[in-house]
């Protein structure tokens, strides 16, 4: 029983305070004056009666009623019902009389009133019951008799108000009655744990919707602020209550002040949650709240301020909460769609629906903490149960560890009341104990069936009610109510002063009768509180996942039994599959539970190897774990770490746990608390049942076993029978359980000290700076070190010492370990005494510890590392030597996803483990994947020292087994990427060495450090080369020409002074002022030899000429009819070229080869003037001359400065006559005009130089071209309109800008006879001179940096070394960022131009910069472009253009250089003579290293590639030949592409070496030797599909649409490296061949996997062609012939199927190959051969099948019919293999007609085969002559041919049947029937 009210108040207005400011209330009077014993007075009531202040009003109101809330000391609240009517107040005159209601009166001294004013007044009941209407029932009725002034005592009726009593809870129903003639009913609750709410719950979500109440919901549940506005009291209280009530069963315990007065605002400020109502006159003041929900019930808003984030419920509870609100609350919105809806529905009313929203959240509670008894833990049964929470257990088993709202739910106080309130396992339960326990299994099941959800809400709803309503026909209350508007009363008096004593007397009487009645027991029915389901048993899993994890398990426990049985190799193989499992929550749980199987059965002591496994199966397990521990693992494996172990020495053990404590859940003390209490409480369940087991064993012997009890059911039964045992068992049985707790915390202590002391203790640092070290850096290698010490530090710095370096790892652990125990034991309720027990204890442990570590630590380190790989040993070439050997690194994969195994698929090659290699040439890793499931495969990644462009240190994170983490990055030019990891074993220092060698070894001092100098001399001579014997006088000879070469240029080297011009020209010079400081010039004293006529020719001269003639340039240019050059260098007069020796000794021009192609007309001291205007003195020469127009391509370098180009300038000053220019520039005038005039058609052309005529505002203003008139064709107009519109970009047909139509200008059938290509920032300001014959045209170039800028990003596309984005849209976006193809279509463009040109009978000087790089490349091209609005790069410097341009125009024009001895030549004319500065660009040595690497010829090369893409017939060579040479031109494997120029490579000797001079057959200087002597061997460089068209001048397209990327930037072979090296790749697979030689006359397939960037496809699966040749070469081993040349077996077939065609006639599909007819376009699209290994398009009379049945190189037979049908396939050079062959009719058989086939009579093999027709390589049929009887002439049959004579028909009779044959005449028959029997005689 309880008291209705504790107090009585009465609270007015104070008028003594009245002036300062606001007024203030005051205390009257309060019933009972003294304190109650069990309740003290609240203070501050006077506060909450008026809570926005207490002010005077001009009008009387009506009364109010509101409960206000407030909380003590203890927490406890009180409910303060403020009833506050207005009375009006006295005038202001100083009264000393107290204000006593009886005696006051109205005075009225003053004749004028002031207006009244009125004050208010309240009656307040403090009650610590919330029973609000009877509240205002008892207060109005108090206010009733005193306003209607009823005849009833007040004294009295407070005083019965004060003294009555209800009962608190049990449904109890209570009459009650005040003494007024007033009835009134009481209903208690029938269970006052379930809070009443009435319909505060309806009201809140009608004022603020579902979505605002559940923010507020989750608001309060995660402890953030909730502020309530509202202008009336009362709701405010209705809300708080609603919220508090919604949170059921969980207790809202921060501050709760449903109504805080104004003088309490700033309470709002406050840095803890709160729920807090206010009225909205001051919801300014709320406004600058940045932390707090404020929800606005007047406006049914809710705000939520920027820095708050709310967690919401997980989905999809949120959902599910969502449409079960709108359910109750709106049932309409089900069957607002109907079309009959029923009439029937509506909201229930708003106190059940009230109960129905809170029925919606009690199961949403239900649902979120169901199996919630699982994971406590009862640490203490007596004297009074402790109990914790496993929160890390509970989300980890419900999935929720990443939930936002559950987690910080958890963690709140509310929750932490729950555990305590709801945790004891004997208490009385209530209806949320029942549907966690008994309806989580049906809420389940129901889940999405609408109907069944609303069911079961409103059982709970009817529950709900029936607690707070449990008799529904409640009596009529009967309560007196003031008449109508009496507040409005004029004269109404005061209330008046009660009289204390009555009241207190009224008390005194009630609380004696109280004493003498008896207590009131509640009869409490406490039982034990149900589990409910475990969750495992709730949480449905997948049943997909569920196989599968089925067998991930399988796998796991699999390789645990071989560790554990000792074969390591199936347990090496399972082993990556089980790291993977353990991804997985299952996989974890089984490694656990199969190692403590295990461990039972005394396994626990392993050898190095299963030590080894199982650590690292525990480091795996661990690895995926979080600090939490959320799913056990930890704690799983924390009694395995200390069971297995290994023996090191005679009683020296290593447990596992020195090998697993580099993991973040050994340091989180939470994890260490929540295994204490795991294991405290099973030592107790453990105390009781042993117990109960002593005391019940007969009996339990009898009954079935039961299922074993768990803790918490133990407990509640040790709780029920407490009360009734006696003092001593109560003692004992605390006693019993305080020693369990003390020795589980030595247990611990010991524990902790194993896994947080590092192994190696002596080095006292800590592992991590951080408090809880990294996650991610989880490191399983065997010897660690722990992370307690830094744990332990972070505690130190809170506690205020700062000794980290002073002191020692042994410290933090103790200091760790002792703030663990002190947290456990008083929680534990361990007594003191042993507490310090412990914190003596505990420093020993951990020193005993230390001690038996280091002995452990000091056997470890003798311990032989772990069984590694050995080491594979790369194959070298000849010469190629080992500098350093083999480190141990693991190769890690770039971001290439190809070898990885990543999305493409494919095994995970990469990481591999093995070694890096130093040679002399490359640097090589070889090694095998780390992943034992991708099986022995090798990996190889190589490539040349030469081409590394890059090499920095990077940190390598890995998961291996081992934790590496310095490593090396090394990109090479050829397009790989070595990212390397160094093994632990590896000393940095040797990294270092690696390094510097590296270094060392890729920029040599001098060119002789290189690879093609030092192969095959010990490193030590590699600086001094040998002095070679043979031959001196050459030796000499290239000395002499150096030395000459060296005089003159000495000598004539650039001096800046004013330009002299020699006495004998008679002209005066006149320079521009302003040149001639810019003026470079030479000094004129020249050394006289040079000038020497070519007549007179010392004999050392000679010599060297006889070279130069030898060298292919000069070849070349005799077959080009430019010139030639006899042995007593006459000329003949009539060529309009010669062959000027003016540079033999590369006296003019140092990178200009010794002979130079110049006019007939031009003598050599002209030249020499000449070349001083040009850069590096590379005047302009004959490269190349068209064979049908005669143009010609020269080239040479950019002009000197400014003064130069005034050749090209019309002049300044308006002089007359010649004199004005300047005697160079005539000279060179009169050079270009003896160019043009060699060319035959000149004397035709009009000689104007109608290409600037036609518009020179184009030309001049935005730089693109005019036009250029063709020759006098008939398709010219055409072909020029279509030129002229590339050249300019526009539509030349439209007006010009002068407003003249063009058309007229165009029809001159007329062009320039020389174009000059200059660079556009060098030909500024030049104006067209109508007398020239030339024209200039400038371009954009782009420079060296470009190119280097853009290669360098390609190689990053191409190969990243960093995670990119999303793989395809990167690799795609930074290919186009790189510009590369860009960069090609301009070179192809200015290529395809120049071709036009030269095609259209005009000659093409390119001009451009220093004439090295650029030049080179369109010289090499020729053909028509496609749109060309010519505008190059913007930038202009050292251009790499002008090389690449010269040498495609000529690749292009000329079929010649589209064989392999033609590109060669090219490549030897325009690249190395010339002088492109290979050994520069490829900064191949110290001086260029600073330059870096500039891919020019590469670019080259790329551009013959794309062509070759577009003309796959037009070229001898393969794409193979392509990157062979891309490759090896930077590898400097050979000497060929060193140095920068003919000068250099004399200078050094190297341009004449003798035939009979080279070393050893291996080492090859030349790569065109190597080429050579490879082609003869295979046909790798050759393309199958060369069929040249006489004389075709090439036109590719150049658009970036039509260029594709080279796979040679993109492909690589893992199990070979690069194969471009052919011997290190030929000299594998030979040893297969033995074993592989069965009998291939059956079928067999043998399926050979490629892999992608691992296998060498053409060679796995060569093509059809390639594979045919190879069988080829086998038979003819196998039969023991001489093996034939290939080519030569090639041209064989080649002849016979042209002859064959011939016969035929009709073009068989074969014939393709050899048909030269084909159009451009058809050519275009043709087919690949040699690089895709698709051989049966084309039908060479080659066997089709050969395509499927793919064999490696090393000759292995492919699963085919029968070896025997390649004998049909070739002429032979020895007769018996295919004795006799032959087209003979044969009759099928029975019923079938005459056919012809094709017979083969094979000696060898004995047997008769017949064929389709001749080209059919599938064998029809075979006739075994072992079978033949006999053979006769035979008589024609039915249906035989008609034409044939009769005797040409012959009979062959087998043992099966009898073969019809006719022959096409008698004279075959008779052949064919001898042959056949002189096998037969044979046999």
């Amino acid at each position: 029983m309880a008291r209705l009210a504790d107090y009585f108040v009465l609270v007015g207005y104070d008028a003594d305070k009245r002036g300062s400011g606001d007024g203030q209330g005051q205390i009257l009077q309060r019933f009972p004056e003294k304190d109650w014993e069990d309740n003290p007075f609240p203070q501050g009531i006077e506060l909450f009666c008026q809570p926005s202040g207490w002010q005077l009003f001009t009008e009387r109101n009506p009364p109010t009623f509101f409960v206000a809330v407030l909380t003590d000391i203890n927490s406890e609240r009180h409910y303060c019902a403020c009833f506050t009517f207005w009375e009006a107040v006295e005038s202001a005159q100083p009264q000393s009389h107290p204000r006593n209601g009886e005696e006051e009166e109205e005075s009225s001294s003053s004749p004028v009133q002031p207006a009244q004013l009125f004050a208010p007044k309240s009656l307040v009941l403090v009650s610590r019951l919330d029973h609000a209407e009877v509240f205002r029932n008892s207060l109005g009725l108090i206010y009733t008799i005193y306003v209607d002034g009823l005849s009833v005592s007040l004294e009295n009726v407070i005083g019965n108000l004060l003294t009555c009593t209800i009962p608190i809870t049990g449904g109890a129903q209570r009459t009650i009655s005040l003494g007024a003639g007033d009835r009134q009913v009481i209903q208690t609750p029938i269970n006052d744990s379930l809070p009443v709410s009435s319909c505060s719950v309806a009201l809140l979500f009608r004022q603020l919707g579902i979505t605002n109440v559940l923010s507020l919901f989750c608001a309060a549940l995660t402890e953030h602020k909730i502020l309530f506005l509202s202008s009336s009291y009362q709701r405010l209280t209705d809300a708080c209550r609603a919220l508090l009530a919604l949170m059921f069963p969980l207790k809202y315990s921060f501050t709760y002040v449903p109504i805080l007065p104004a003088q309490l605002l700033e309470v709002l400020s406050t840095p803890t949650p709160f729920i807090i109502g206010v009225h909205s006159i001051f919801q300014s003041e709320t406004q600058e709240l940045l932390d707090v929900v404020i929800a606005d019930l007047d406006g049914g808003t809710v705000n939520v301020p920027e820095c708050v984030h709310i967690s919401l419920l997980p989905e999809p509870l949120l959902q599910q909460t969502r449409e079960a609100l709108s359910m109750v609350l709106d049932p309409e919105l089900e069957v607002a769609d109907l079309a009959f809806p029923p009439s029937t529905v509506s909201a229930s009313s708003l106190k059940m629906q009230d109960k129905e929203i809170r029925a919606v959240f009690l199961r949403l509670f239900a649902q979120l903490l169901q199996g919630y008894r699982w994971c406590l833990h009862i640490i203490r049964i007596h004297p009074e149960p402790v109990i914790r929470f496993h929160k890390a257990a509970f989300l980890g088993q419900r999935g929720l560890t990443e939930d936002d709202f559950l987690t910080k739910v958890l963690e709140g106080m509310a929750f932490a009341g729950f555990v305590t309130e709801r945790g004891a396992p004997y208490r009385a339960i209530d209806l949320f104990d029942e549907l966690v326990a008994y309806e989580v299994k049906r809420m389940r099941a129901e889940e999405g069936n609408k109907q069944k959800i609303l069911r079961h809400i409103k059982e709970l709803a009817e529950k709900l009610y029936k607690n707070e309503n449990p008799y529904p026909a409640v009596t009529m209350h009967k309560v007196q109510k003031p008449t109508e508007g009496c507040h409005l009363r004029l004269h109404q008096k005061p209330f008046p002063r009660l009289d204390e004593g009555t009241v207190q007397w009224i008390i005194d009487q009630a609380t004696a009768k109280l004493q003498t009645a008896p207590p009131a027991v509640k009869a409490e029915k406490k039982c034990m509180v149900p589990s409910g389901p475990p969750i495992a048993a709730i949480m449905e899993r997948n049943g997909n996942a569920l196989a599968n994890s089925a067998r991930r398990l399988e796998v796991v426990r699999n390789c645990i039994s071989y560790v554990f049985e000792n074969k390591m190799l199936e347990a090496k193989k399972l082993f990556p599959a089980v790291l993977r499992a353990m991804k997985g929550r299952a996989a974890r749980h089984c490694l656990t539970q199969e190692l403590n199987l295990h461990v039972q059965q005394n396994r626990a002591v392993l050898d190095h190897q299963q030590f080894d496994f199982v650590v690292r199966m525990m480091n795996c397990c661990l690895q995926d774990c979080t600090a939490m521990d959320e799913h056990g693992i930890a704690a799983a494996l924390l009694p395995l770490v200390t069971a297995f172990c290994r023996k090191l020495g005679p009683g020296i053990t290593q447990f596992a746990y020195s090998c697993v404590q580099e993991h973040v859940v050994w340091t989180n003390i939470q994890f260490w608390e929540a295994m204490f209490y795991c294991d405290v409480q099973n030592h107790i369940r453990a105390l009781y049942l042993d117990s109960n087991e002593e005391n019940h064993t007969e009996e339990e012997s009898m009954e079935e076993p039961q299922e074993a009890k768990s803790a918490l059911e133990i407990a509640s039964e040790q709780l029920r029978l407490w009360p009734t045992m006696s003092r001593e068992k109560q003692q004992e049985l605390i006693q019993k359980e305080e020693s369990t707790v003390f020795s589980q915390a030595i247990h611990y202590a010991n524990r902790m000290s194993y896994l947080l002391l590092p192994l190696d203790t002596s080095k006292n640092r800590l592992l991590r700076s951080s408090g809880l070290g990294d996650v991610e850096s989880v490191s399983n290698s065997l010897v660690t070190n722990s992370i307690a010490g830094s744990v332990a530090e972070s505690y130190d710095t809170e506690s205020g010492f700062e000794d980290a370096e002073s002191s020692d790892v042994a410290n933090y652990v103790v200091r760790f370990i002792n703030r663990f125990v002190d947290k456990v034991c008083t929680e534990s309720g361990v007594t003191n005494e042993h507490l310090k027990g412990l914190h003596v204890m505990i420093p020993d442990i951990v020193q005993m510890h230390i001690e038996t570590l280091d002995a452990v630590h000091r056997e470890s380190k003798r311990l032989p590392p772990i069984q590694k790989p050995k080491l594979l040993r790369p194959n070298l070439l000849v010469g190629e030597e080992c500098v350093m050997e083999g480190f141990r690194v693991y190769l890690m994969p770039d971001e290439r996803e190809e070898a990885a195994g990543g999305s493409i698929g494919g095994p995970p090659l990469l990481p591999a483990e093995g070694a890096i290699f130093l040679t002399t040439y490359r640097i090589i890793f070889k090694g095998t994947p780390t992943d034992p499931l991708v099986g022995e495969q090798v990996v190889i990644r190589s490539f040349p020292i030469a081409s590394l462009t890059k090499e920095k240190k990077i940190n390598i994170h890995s998961q291996q087994d081992q934790f590496l983490t310095e490593g090396l990055q090394l990109r090479s030019c050829t397009f790989q990427l070595l990212k390397i990891a160094f093994d632990d074993e590896v000393a940095m220092e040797s990294a270092e060495v690696f390094r510097k060698h590296l270094h060392k070894l890729r920029y040599p001092q001098h060119v002789h450090g290189t690879f093609a100098f030092t192969v095959g001399q010990s490193p030590k001579q590699a600086m001094q080369p040998k002095a070679k014997e043979k031959n001196p006088s050459l030796r000499t000879l290239s000395k002499n020409l150096v030395k000459n070469a060296k005089k003159t240029i000495g000598r004539q080297y650039v001096t800046r002074k004013k330009y002299t011009p020699p006495a004998w020209e008679q002209r005066s010079s006149q320079h521009f002022a302003e040149d001639n400081e810019d003026e470079i010039s030479v000094s004129e004293e020249m050394d006289r030899s040079t000038l020497t006529p070519t007549t007179t020719i010392k004999p050392s001269e000679k010599m060297t000429i006889n070279h130069l003639v030898e060298r292919a340039c000069c070849r070349d240019y005799q077959r080009l009819g430019l010139g030639t050059l006899s042995s007593s260098l006459t000329r003949s007069k009539n060529e309009p070229f010669r062959i000027s020796t003016v540079n033999r000794m590369y006296a003019i021009c140092r990178s200009y080869p010794g002979l130079l192609i110049v006019p007939q007309s031009i003598q050599d001291n002209t030249i020499q003037r000449i070349s001083r205007c040009y850069r590096q003195n590379r005047f302009p020469v004959v490269c190349w001359r068209n064979s049908r127009t005669k143009a010609v391509l020269l080239r040479s370098g950019g002009l000197h400065g400014k003064g130069v180009v005034g050749l090209f300038k019309s002049q300044n000053a308006p002089t007359t006559g010649p004199s004005q220019t300047d005697s160079t520039s005539l000279e060179q005038e009169k050079y270009l005009q003896a160019v043009i005039n060699s060319m035959p058609h000149y004397a035709d052309a009009s000689g104007r130089n109608t290409l600037s005529g036609f518009t020179s505002a184009h030309m001049s203003s935005s730089g693109k071209w005019g036009s250029i008139r063709a020759s006098g064709r008939m398709s010219s107009y055409a072909l020029n309109v279509e030129i002229g519109s590339r050249l300019a970009g526009k539509d030349l047909l439209s007006t010009q800008h002068n407003g003249t139509p063009a058309e007229a200008s165009f029809l001159r059938q007329h062009r320039a006879s020389l174009y000059i290509i200059g660079d556009k920032s060098q030909l500024k300001g030049v104006k067209p001179d109508p007398l020239q014959h030339w024209e200039v045209v400038p371009i954009e170039v782009f420079d060296v940096r470009q190119v280097k800028a853009s290669f360098k990003k390609l190689m990053k596309a191409c190969v990243p070394g960093c995670p990119p984005g999303d793989p395809p849209v990167t690799y795609l976006r930074s290919l186009e960022e790189s510009e590369w193809l860009s960069q090609i279509h301009k070179i192809l463009q200015i290529s395809v131009l120049v071709v036009e040109l030269l095609d259209t009978g005009s000659s093409v000087l390119v001009s451009l910069e220093d004439g090295w790089d650029i030049t080179t490349q369109v010289g090499a091209l020729s053909c028509p472009a496609r749109r060309l609005p010519l505008t190059l790069s913007p930038r202009a410097s050292r251009a790499p253009l002008s090389l690449q341009v010269v040498s495609l125009v000529q690749l292009l024009s000329d079929p010649y250089y589209r064989t392999m001895e033609g590109f060669r030549l090219l490549v030897e004319k325009e690249w190395l003579s010339f002088g492109h500065r290979f050994s520069h660009r490829g900064a191949q040595t110290l001086a260029s290293q600073s330059s870096g690497f500039a891919p020019i010829f590469l670019q080259f090369l790329d551009c013959v590639h794309q062509i070759h893409l577009q003309f796959p017939m037009e070229f001898e060579f393969s794409q193979y030949y392509l990157k062979f040479l891309s490759y090896h031109y930077i590898s400097n494997r050979f000497r060929t592409f060193l140095l920068d120029s003919d000068y250099e490579r004399i200078e050094l000797g190297l341009l004449y070496e003798e035939k009979g001079e080279r070393k050893s057959q291996q080492v090859y200087k030349s790569i065109w030797d190597y080429i050579d002597r490879l082609n003869k061997k295979a046909p790798v460089f050759f393309n199958y599909m060369y069929a040249p068209e006489d004389g075709e001048v090439l036109r590719p397209y150049s658009n970036i649409s039509n260029l594709k990327v080279w796979d040679y930037y993109t492909e690589e072979t893992l199990s070979e490296g690069p194969s471009y090296d052919w011997e290190l790749v030929q000299g594998q697979p030979e040893h297969v061949e033995e074993a592989d030689r069965q009998d291939t006359s059956a079928p067999q397939t043998k399926r050979k996997i490629i892999w992608p960037c691992y296998d060498n496809r053409s060679r796995v699966e060569p093509d059809a062609i390639s594979k045919l040749l190879e069988e080829l070469h086998n038979l003819e081993m196998e039969l023991g012939q001489v093996p034939e040349r290939w080519k030569d077996t090639w041209d064989k077939i080649k002849a016979s199927q042209r002859t064959e065609a011939r016969q035929e006639g009709s073009r068989t599909p074969s014939s393709l190959l050899m048909s030269s007819g084909l159009s451009h376009h058809r050519r275009s699209l043709g087919v690949y051969l040699q690089e895709s290994g698709v051989g049966s398009t084309l039908n060479l009379s080659l066997d089709s099948d050969t395509s499927s049945t793919s064999t490696p190189s090393s000759g292995k037979q492919g699963g085919r019919k029968s070896t025997s049908t390649l004998y049909s396939q070739f002429q032979m050079s020895e007769s018996e293999n295919r004795s006799y062959e032959g087209t003979l009719y044969k009759k099928g058989a029975f019923m079938k007609p005459w056919k012809p086939r094709w017979f083969v009579l094979d000696k060898t093999k004995h047997q008769l085969r017949y064929y389709d027709s001749r080209m059919d390589t599938e064998c029809k049929g075979v006739i075994d002559l072992a079978d033949v009887e006999s053979i006769t002439p035979g008589t024609p049959t039915m249906g035989a041919p008609k034409t044939v004579d009769e005797k040409a028909f012959f009979d062959l009779k087998t043992t099966k049947r009898v073969y019809n044959f006719c022959a096409q005449d008698v004279q075959l028959a008779q052949q064919w029937i001898d042959r056949i029997q002189s096998c037969l005689s044979d046999a």
